[in-house]
């Protein structure tokens, strides 16, 4: 640690503390990489700044920050300091795990707080199950930082992307925001090289690399309303399907992010999109309350069939008669 830095070192003292209450001068010397004298001469510091330090003696003493009106200033690490972000816009992370960036940075909180304001926040936190939802997908902090970063420069930048499919590519695009739905992340975006907009999965990006080019985002931009349109667009898989119901009808049973619907005439539906897993997309299908018909692409032609068999073989008799289990 440099030693021309005291105020570097001072806050380090600091999160020792927060993360280690009832520290020892030897185990706070070595975290400091000071003699345990120097160590002391830190608690002062943080003393003189205000910071309550309570200290004790015999085998069982050590330092720690004393409770009151008065809080310590917390210090984050960057991915304490997402993660908390994240964990209010998504809701997914394992309060009670000191593993976890949400986790360890809400154990700092706690111990920052008077004591019965904390007590009733960790039976909280102990005491509630969140039952967890399987579409989530968090993306890694620093991806999602990176993002963020370059949509708020304006800066262009390097993606590499590996698709549901697998497929893996490198896109340029200027980042115009990131969007979180459903439990999902998504960067959207504009690729230059095909003037096209585009809705990525930030899980799904494992590299970010900023380029020298900057951008200009539409104006009176709808982050959360563009999403929805362009979810659908881009994938690996076509999609174009015919459903013999109105567009009303078809809007109110399909997910948005389907694709494209267009109403043909009165009675009937166009639905254009892409997707990269054409699976997936042949079972969504099935929730239509009207008969459709799939114009392409030849994925998911395949997909549909396949499962329009799976179900009608669902619904044959066995030889004794009992439905087969399946």
């Amino acid at each position: 640690m440099d030693d021309t830095n005291p105020t570097a070192r001072a806050l380090r003292c600091l999160a020792l503390l927060q993360e280690q209450p009832g520290i020892s001068a030897s185990r706070l010397a070595a975290g400091l990489e000071v003699s345990e004298r120097a160590a002391r001469r830190y608690v002062a510091v943080l003393r003189e700044a205000g910071v309550p330090v309570e200290s004790a003696r015999g085998p069982y003493g050590g330092y720690r920050l004393g409770r009151g009106v008065r809080l310590p200033p917390l210090l984050f690490d960057p991915a304490e300091a997402l993660g908390l972000v994240m964990a209010v816009l998504d809701g997914h992370h394992d309060p009670d795990d000191p593993t976890d960036p949400v986790g360890s940075a809400l154990g700092k909180l706690l111990r920052a707080l008077p004591q019965p304001v904390a007590a009733q926040a960790d039976v909280l936190r102990r005491g509630a199950s969140a039952a967890p939802d399987r579409a989530a997908a968090r993306p890694d902090p620093a991806t999602a930082a990176a993002l963020v970063a370059a949509a708020a420069q304006r800066r262009v930048v390097a993606l590499d992307y590996c698709s549901e499919a697998g497929n893996r590519w490198t896109a340029e695009v200027e980042p115009w925001a990131v969007v979180v739905r459903h439990a999902r992340w998504y960067l959207l975006c504009r690729s230059p090289s095909r003037d096209a907009v585009r809705a990525y999965r930030v899980d799904r990006i494992e590299a970010v690399e900023p380029r020298e080019g900057s951008f200009v985002p539409p104006p009176e931009l709808d982050p959360v309303a563009l999403l929805e349109q362009h979810l659908a667009s881009g994938w690996e898989y076509a999609a174009e399907v015919v459903v013999d119901a109105p567009l009303e009808t078809v809007a109110r049973r399909l997910r948005p992010g389907l694709g494209r619907l267009e109403a043909v005439d009165e009675h009937t539906t166009r639905l254009v999109g892409s997707t990269s897993n054409p699976w997936w997309y042949a079972e969504q299908l099935v929730v239509l309350p009207a008969a459709y018909r799939i114009l392409g692409g030849p994925e998911l032609l395949h997909c549909a069939r396949a499962t329009g068999e799976r179900l009608l073989a669902a619904t044959e008799p066995t030889v004794d008669g009992a439905a087969e289990s399946r």
